[in-house]
């Protein structure tokens, strides 16, 4: 007995001096326990090893957009333009020589017909004023607007921009769904997009895509850029919406490339900030006013651009109109503009933009290279004069 109680305190000792000594390596050397287990490969927790190699989970789009839908649907209007057309009966002759010899003939006096164009809006202040595309309303007699809630409204043309295809329209009614305009900066390509309107009647149609490129120019000649994307659009949805996911307007659908082209999935739409340039305008003086020098505008050839800084690529001088702007400044064919006042010139679709932003009558120093050598002039701007379209619309 006296052997086993001695036994037994040996043993108490032991473990009492193993324990101290283990808190004391745990105060000198501290996880020095994690440390021997991943030297050994033991006593590691299963779910550590699962956590620390799992991958982060994909993010996804959501499952529908719904919530943007019914925050954007409620401002877009179908538009229907009316306007009579004059027409003349043709009669054909029933004798098939007669008719190798003479075709049709008219019968009789012309008459008149009621013609109807379809389009969308997109109401923008609780003032009434409405945002469609001008080919929709051109030449109409008569304008009906049936909003959302299953009120029709005459709208009057307040104006129009041809070189944006935009026009503004003001009815008469209250308690309007004002659509909310997205930042200017806010579209990128990839994002998503919804195109919200009136294709063949097929009131509040919804249909998606993506931003496809911004900047897009369709006119060498004009100032403005546009949104392309593949968001379906068909005939009847000009003048639409086209909303991000949250929807918030960022631009105006105007025209597509059908398959007279071979192409599919190509549109385009008129970027909010151009859009709302225009509106603002339109309301004030009633037209929109751009400043011109006068010339035309190609990209500068790789060896003429050479030792230029990239982010002053300039534009070549094309033509030069006989008493504008640019030819009484002395600006010739072949020059190479590199400033327009404080503005760096990156290519000519670039300085179309800072020259239409100026007022007509102001005066900008231009300056540039001609024959290599550097050179600068001052140019008073003149109003540009109306353009036309370039592309044909569709939509």
């Amino acid at each position: 007995m006296k052997h086993a109680a001695g036994t037994l305190a040996f043993i108490a000792r032991f473990v009492v001096i193993g324990l101290a000594a283990a808190f004391v390596i745990s105060l000198l050397w501290p996880n020095v326990g994690n440390r021997l287990r991943q030297h050994f490969g033991v006593g590691q927790p299963a779910v550590e090893s699962s956590a620390a190699t799992a991958p982060a989970a994909p993010v996804s789009g959501p499952a529908s957009y719904a919530d943007a839908v019914s925050r954007a649907a409620p401002s877009v209007v179908n538009i229907y333009a009316n306007k009579m057309v004059t027409e003349q009966a043709v009669q054909m002759y029933t004798d098939p020589v007669l008719q190798r010899l003479f075709g049709g003939r008219p019968a009789g006096p012309a008459y008149k017909k009621r013609e109807q164009n379809l389009g969308s809006g997109v109401i923008v202040s609780s003032q009434g004023y409405v945002l469609t595309n001008n080919h929709v309303i051109a030449n109409a007699d008569d304008i009906q607007v049936l909003l959302y809630d299953g009120r029709v409204a005459k709208a009057k043309v307040v104006g129009a921009d041809m070189e944006t295809d935009l026009a503004v329209l003001k009815i008469d009614a209250g308690n309007l769904p004002v659509i909310h305009i997205a930042d200017r900066h806010a579209v990128r390509t990839g994002d998503v997009v919804l195109a919200i309107g009136n294709p063949l009647g097929l009131n509040q149609t919804v249909t998606m895509g993506i931003v496809s490129a911004i900047g897009r120019q369709l006119s060498s000649g004009s100032p403005e850029d546009f949104i392309q994307t593949d968001a379906a659009i068909n005939l009847g949805n000009s003048g639409g919406a086209l909303v991000n996911t949250e929807g918030e307007l960022v631009g105006i659908n105007t025209l597509l490339i059908g398959k007279a082209a071979n192409a599919e999935g190509i549109s385009f739409a008129i970027p909010v900030a151009s859009a709302k340039k225009v509106l603002d305008q339109i309301i004030d003086t009633g037209h929109v006013v751009r400043g011109w020098m006068g010339a035309d505008y190609t990209f500068v050839p790789v060896a003429a651009d050479s030792g230029l800084p990239a982010a002053a690529r300039g534009a070549v001088v094309t033509d030069i109109y006989p008493g504008g702007p640019a030819a009484q400044a002395g600006i010739q064919p072949h020059d190479i503009l590199l400033r327009l006042g404080q503005e760096d010139i990156v290519d000519p679709a670039d300085l179309r933009r800072h020259e239409a932003a100026l007022k007509p009558g102001s005066k900008v120093e231009v300056s540039g290279l001609r024959n290599g050598t550097p050179f600068r002039t001052e140019v008073i701007l003149a109003q540009r004069p109306p353009q036309t379209p370039t592309a044909s619309l569709d939509g």
